[in-house]
């Protein structure tokens, strides 16, 4: 943790010590967390939980940590069929559909009451906003938000012959110069490695978009896992073991994969800029980070959670929620959040701020999640998206074991995604 900001959480916990911070007219919020994501966040966010107390002293926050998003958003929707519904929660952004299908959570717009909020309602990335807005009105507010990027190891390229500086720009170039590493190493190094647990659809989805092919339509009814180019997005991904022997047989752990590449097991990695922050105090060599490789064009979906506020909250404490989500996103905050963590900056107000500037002045990585927006797209959201997803999953898995070829994977895939988006259809 940076020194400045481990000074400042000490001198909020200080003060606090000494005066207290609960009242008796308080306002008590329950906000359930994702943590089995990259980098260790519990005490970042136990930090700044801290921080808005001491400054908000008719506010209590208590954070539940509750695993990663999938199981976050079970414990959510447990708590509210048992009638101890959280007033707050961060959640995955692909979660929209379900949560409103639930009549679970309340749109932003609805709450806004001064022309301040508004302007802050509209002061987001647009491309971190997609997953979390349907029908013209905002339901989800970025904050722990990535996308997919490339690093590589810069001395195993050296070691390789390879420019340590030049990272692949193409699908070509990555199957080659992850090739030429295996094969420089002799066999001890693996030239690239892309997760397929975990996420494998999202991983999948950064493939297709860069053949030009998007999976969902805009209103979550409809996907198009079975297109050409999607297959052929899936053979790529296939020949990289294969055909190139650059990545190993089978499926790779989403959880192990910055451990491997902190080892070394692999010169390149594809993996969530929330990574950012822990492989740079833990790598023991040079490296860079990337947008991903293109075919036909540059692309990486976002990912990760967006703050929902819940539909049974009482109205001061849905007020109250805002008031810490407004904290929470300010652009001072969100640098903070940034630099601690990797995850994106969700505004271009905090990439303003003088620490984030100075940040990605000396670290220019730091960067390079927000200038992929540019190529970004909305990360895969449906109806039934836990059933939709699961089919994709299934089917990237099945390829690349070899257990179905990479077409006949993904027509099982849309087949069984048809069934469960069936009653949505227009």
């Amino acid at each position: 943790m940076s020194s400045q900001f481990s000074f400042a959480m000490t001198a909020i916990a200080a003060a606090l010590l000494g005066a207290g911070h609960a009242s008796a007219n308080s306002v008590d919020l329950t906000m359930y967390y994702p943590v089995s994501v990259g980098g260790a966040l519990t005490e970042v966010v136990d930090n700044l939980v801290e921080e808005f107390e001491s400054e908000h002293p008719d506010i209590n926050v208590e954070a539940i940590y509750a695993g990663n998003y999938d199981d976050t958003r079970v414990r959510a929707m447990s708590a509210m069929e048992a009638g101890d519904t959280p007033q707050l929660s961060v959640l995955f952004s692909i979660d929209l559909y379900e949560l409103i299908e639930q009549n679970a959570i309340v749109a932003f717009d609805d709450l806004i009451e001064t022309e301040e909020e508004q302007a802050w309602l509209e002061s987001f990335y647009p491309g971190l906003m997609e997953n979390g807005q349907l029908d013209g009105k905002t339901y989800g507010i970025p904050f722990q938000r990535s996308t997919i990027v490339l690093f590589w190891n810069k001395d195993a390229f050296e070691a390789a012959g390879l420019d340590p500086e030049t990272p692949p720009e193409n699908w070509e170039e990555m199957a080659e110069m992850a090739a030429t590493v295996r094969e420089a190493s002799n066999g001890e190094q693996w030239g690239v490695m892309v997760p397929s647990t975990g996420y494998p659809y999202w991983m999948f989805q950064a493939f297709a978009f860069q053949n030009g092919h998007r999976l969902m339509s805009d209103d979550g009814t409809e996907v198009y896992f079975d297109d050409p180019a999607a297959v052929e997005a899936l053979e790529y991904w296939v020949s990289l073991a294969t055909e190139h022997n650059a990545m190993p047989d089978g499926t790779i752990e989403w959880g192990t994969l910055r451990q491997n590449f902190i080892e070394q097991s692999t010169a390149m990695m594809w993996h969530t800029t929330g990574n950012l922050t822990a492989v740079r105090n833990e790598a023991n060599f040079d490296f860079g980070v990337a947008m991903l490789p293109m075919k036909t064009q540059r692309g990486s979906p976002t990912g990760g959670g967006n703050f929902y506020i819940f539909e049974d909250a009482s109205e001061e404490e849905q007020r109250a929620a805002m008031t810490f989500i407004r904290w929470m996103t300010a652009p001072e905050r969100a640098a903070a959040w940034s630099i601690e963590t990797g995850y994106m900056g969700v505004s271009p107000a905090a990439y303003d701020t003088d620490a984030l500037q100075r940040y990605v002045a000396e670290f220019a990585p730091a960067a390079v999640a927000r200038d992929q927006l540019e190529h970004g797209t909305a990360e895969l959201s449906t109806y039934q998206g836990g059933r939709v997803r699961r089919a994709l999953d299934n089917a990237v898995q099945a390829a690349l074991t070899g257990q179905m070829s990479p077409a006949e994977a993904l027509s099982q895939a849309q087949r069984e995604a048809d069934a469960a988006l069936r009653r949505y259809a227009q």
